[in-house]
C-alpha cells in the first residue's frame, strides 16, 4: 500500500476534547494559523470500524504534530478514568516517525506543569517539552518557542488578536452550524478556516 503523502503545512492537534479545554482549544488553532500552519484533528474523522486506521492515516499524512499530554487527571464521572487518546496518538505519531526516518515529519510535546512529564511518561525523558500552564499566552509562547525556526514568525500581539477573533466568532459559529460544542467536526473546519481568511490580514 503506498505511502500518504505529507502535507507540509498541515499540523495534527492532539488535545482533550472537553469545555475547560476550549480556550486553549481556540489558542492552538489561532497559533498555528499564524505560523502559516493547517491544524488537523480527530474531529474531522467519522465514527467506524477505521477509524483508527484513519487516524493513523492523518499523522502520517502531516508535516507537523502536537501533542498536549496536559489533562493526566482522572475525569468526575463513574468509573473515573484519565484519558489516554492523547498520550495513545503521540506513541503513533512517534512510533511512524521512527519506523519510517522521516526528516519531514515533526512532532511536539506540551504540557501545563513544568517537569510532570517525567512522571507521567518517563520515556519521554530528554525530549524537549513546552510547556504553556494552562494559560493561552502560555500556548501562544510555547508554540513559539517550538516554532523558532519555521519561516513564518507572527508577534505574540498578533496571535492574540488571532485568537480574541476566533474566541468571538465561536457564538455565532455554533449557531451557525447547530452545534452545542465547539469540539465538532463542523465547529473545527470552520473555526480553521476563519482563522485562515483573518491571518490573512493580521
Amino acid at each position: 500500500m503506498p505511502r500518504p503523502a505529507v502535507e507540509k503545512t498541515s499540523a495534527f492537534l492532539n488535545i482533550p476534547y472537553d469545555k475547560q479545554f476550549e480556550n486553549l482549544y481556540l489558542a492552538y488553532i489561532a497559533g498555528l494559523t499564524a505560523f502559516g500552519l493547517v491544524p488537523r484533528a480527530t474531529l474531522e474523522i467519522p465514527g467506524g470500524s477505521r477509524r483508527l486506521d484513519r487516524i493513523f492515516e492523518l499523522i502520517q499524512t502531516c508535516g507537523y504534530s502536537f501533542h498536549d499530554l496536559s489533562r493526566v487527571q482522572r475525569d468526575r464521572s463513574k468509573p473515573r478514568t484519565p484519558r489516554f487518546n492523547m498520550p495513545f496518538e503521540l506513541g503513533l505519531a512517534v512510533g511512524w516517525s521512527k519506523s519510517a526516518s522521516r526528516d519531514d515529519q515533526v512532532w511536539f510535546v506540551l504540557e501545563a506543569v513544568d517537569r510532570r512529564i517525567l512522571k507521567s511518561l518517563s520515556d519521554l525523558n530528554g525530549t524537549d517539552v513546552y510547556v504553556h500552564d494552562g494559560h493561552i499566552k502560555g500556548v501562544l509562547r510555547a508554540l513559539s518557542n517550538a516554532l523558532v525556526r519555521n519561516v513564518n514568525q507572527p508577534t505574540s500581539r498578533q496571535m492574540m488578536g488571532l485568537y480574541r477573533k476566533l474566541r468571538k466568532a465561536v457564538p455565532s459559529i455554533l449557531k451557525n452550524s447547530g452545534a452545542s460544542s465547539a469540539f465538532e467536526a463542523r465547529v473545527f473546519k470552520d473555526l480553521v478556516q476563519l482563522a485562515a481568511s483573518l491571518s490573512r490580514d493580521v
